[in-house]
């Protein structure tokens, strides 16, 4: 089955099972026969799987178990550059806070209930399902702003629309994400953010930060002819000589 098309209005909701127990799947598979606006596209037992066959589907949503062997439902999330709507299926409940603090849409406890799948079916249909923009055919690869991501530090995890990231900021081998008022570290170079990023929206301000031009609140004429963004956020970036140029080329209209 392949991808839906962009023209295709979305009258359903494409899902994808992930579960490492097959009586698991199985079961949801049945329940969800109730529910004729949920088209389940697949199931996967793995998140290696689930990863391969989501670049296939385009799933609008995914039922992920948490725990499974290998890599966990949070370790695919992870993993994901960009995430659609998520319903967390699950038999530890220990996990429930964990899943809402990442946005999941849902939460639902197995043996899951038929009432209560019915209601994360609900909120499913009245949730606007995450954009599919098209990317520039110059770089399909590349995110656009409205693409949803997943961040993940230590225990904490969440899910944040690339738009609402205000700066990237080197941090060796890793790299400082800053939204809202958060600033988790995620295991990626700046190097290896720079191509996925729409050049329309962020900018690399010098070797170690990338700036979200639609975040910057006024522009300062520096020493040296450099420029200073000050961001929404309170912070101060100062922008190469090179950068400041390109800077300045960019915006002049």
């Amino acid at each position: 089955m392949g991808p839906r098309s962009h023209e295709e209005t979305v009258s359903r909701l494409r899902a994808l099972i992930v579960d490492d127990e097959r009586l698991a799947r199985k079961e949801l598979r049945r329940l969800l026969q109730q529910h004729p606006e949920i088209e389940i596209a697949g199931e996967a037992a793995t998140a290696r799987d689930a990863r391969k066959m989501m670049l296939d589907l385009e799933p609008d949503v995914l039922f992920l178990d948490i725990q499974m062997p290998g890599e966990s439902g949070f370790d695919l999330l992870t993993s994901l550059d960009s995430v659609p709507l998520i319903v967390f299926t699950t038999a530890y409940d220990e996990y429930a806070l964990h899943a809402f603090e990442v946005s999941a849409l849902d939460y639902l406890l197995k043996p899951i209930e038929p009432g209560r799948l019915a209601r994360a079916v609900e909120r499913l249909l009245s949730t606007p399902p995450p954009t599919r923009p098209t990317p520039p055919i110059s770089n399909p690869r590349q995110l656009t702003e409205n693409h949803r991501v997943f961040v993940a530090e230590g225990e904490r995890c969440w899910l944040v629309r690339l738009g609402e990231i205000q700066l990237f900021e080197s941090a060796g081998n890793s790299t400082r994400v800053y939204f809202a008022n958060e600033k988790p570290l995620i295991a990626r170079t700046l190097v290896d953010l720079v191509p996925r990023l729409d050049e329309r929206v962020f900018f690399q301000a010098n070797r170690h930060q990338i700036i979200n031009v639609k975040a910057i609140r006024s522009i300062q004429v520096w020493f040296g002819g450099r420029l200073l963004a000050r961001l929404e956020s309170g912070h101060e970036v100062t922008l190469s000589r090179r950068r400041s140029r390109e800077f300045r080329e960019r915006m002049t209209v």
